[in-house]
């Protein structure tokens, strides 16, 4: 049986539907494809941050350094498994070159726009809709530990300041007055971001499911994706349920990206960041607030429905293997920060953050046709920039004002 609609999105993450959202919003038919079920990927088990005060990427002299040091350790936050890939080796190659100053400003304002668009859209959606996602708009604290550590976090505030970004640099005594939960003598200092906010991932991938469907969208899960037909009029998916067909295509695969994308001619640098997370019932004297733990690369998420610690970064290959030392980590990051019980069971989570060497994501038209679009790559940042990324594909599709530069996340950036 065959289906038509004006679009097809390929991809049921959090940015696929933003895209599937912002397209209805302009008079489109709209239907999403999902191999699997909603947010099955990075989506589901991130932190629900969205943060504008993150617009500082990776890529940067700090982390390359860093990344050099953990080649093969395991036990590391950032472990980089070594292995003789030549599409890794290439990526990372490119993630050295983009590490220099000049580099990380462009990506610094470049990410700056998206975030703070979707900052504003993703407010305004909630609003619109009544999206239920738990979400809270009280800022976000950075903790550090140590006093060494302190010169980077007066870097960061210094670097944010100079784009126009606010942040507030806290004494110990300040922080402890912000976040009540924190253990005293593991608080060095921390920086306030008051705009950033909050919510619940998973319940904002089932509500935008809904706004879509409200909006007259469909959407099909367990429906993997064979093959993708194009000519100058039409697009057509070849699935397990048969075929659909469309005169626009949006590829937001998320670090499956790659594999669909050689079909339309783009060879999408995106590597799968493997993070981790667990999410706990609320312990008595739970923290109020987010929380980035600085020494322990981690961060902690309160919701009314429970307590999310998720945190470290595998470069080590597709694979979605839990091992048992990444969740202790989490729990023991934790503990040395927070005076609360993290021992308690909860839901272990593992997943795929698609990263590019640029760490920007990678937005717009492939080299075969205008007509198809790619929206992944965004990292750890889908959730903070999932609104921004919708409206602009859909302002992109719809031949409208972009509103923003799409240059900076061009997909052909890197052929």
């Amino acid at each position: 049986m065959e289906r038509r609609f004006d679009v097809i999105v390929v991809g049921g993450g959090v940015v696929g539907l933003a895209c599937a959202y912002a397209l209805l919003g302009k008079g489109r038919s709209v239907c999403v494809l999902e191999g699997e079920d909603l947010g099955n990927g990075a989506s589901q088990g991130n932190c629900g941050l969205l943060t504008p005060s993150h617009a500082l990427p990776l890529t940067r002299p700090a982390t390359l350094r860093q990344g050099l040091r953990c080649i093969g350790k395991a036990d590391s936050p950032l472990y980089v498994r070594p292995r003789l890939d030549l599409d890794f080796l290439l990526w990372g190659l490119r993630f050295a070159r983009h590490c220099g100053q000049k580099q990380m400003g462009r990506a610094l304002r470049a990410r700056s726009a998206l975030l703070e668009r979707s900052l504003e859209l993703t407010r305004e959606w909630i609003t619109t809709e009544g999206l239920e996602c738990e979400w809270q708009s009280g800022g976000l604290l950075e903790v550090y530990g140590e006093e060494s550590a302190l010169s980077g976090a007066d870097q960061v505030q210094a670097i944010l300041s100079e784009h126009g970004l606010d942040s507030r640099r806290l004494s110990a005594k300040e922080t402890l007055e912000r976040e009540p939960a924190l253990t005293a003598s593991s608080v060095a200092g921390g920086l306030f971001h008051p705009r950033d906010a909050h919510l619940r991932p998973d319940s904002f991938v089932a509500e935008l499911a809904r706004a879509v469907r409200d909006r007259g969208g469909v959407i099909q899960t367990d429906c993997p994706v064979h093959e993708t037909l194009h000519d100058d009029r039409a697009q057509r998916i070849r699935t397990s349920r048969g075929d659909w067909v469309s005169s626009q295509l949006v590829m937001a695969t998320g670090a499956w990206g790659p594999d669909l994308a050689r079909g339309v001619g783009l060879r999408l640098p995106i590597q799968a960041g493997k993070g981790y997370a667990l999410t706990i019932p609320s312990p008595s004297g739970a923290p109020t607030m987010p929380l980035l733990l600085h020494e322990a690369n981690m961060a902690v998420t309160p919701w009314p429905s429970g307590l999310r610690l998720a945190g470290t970064m595998e470069l080590s290959g597709r694979n979605l293997d839990i091992l048992p030392g990444r969740i202790a980590a989490l729990r023991s990051g934790g503990a040395r920060f927070l005076d609360c019980d993290l021992t308690v069971e909860g839901d272990e989570w593992v997943g795929w953050r698609p990263m590019t060497p640029d760490e920007l994501p990678l937005i717009g038209p492939s080299p075969t046709s205008k007509r198809i679009l790619v929206a992944t790559g965004h990292g750890m940042m889908g959730v903070s920039m999932c609104a921004a990324t919708g409206d602009l594909v859909a302002r992109m599709l719809c031949g409208e004002d972009p509103g923003i530069d799409p240059g900076p996340y061009s997909a052909t950036r890197f052929q």
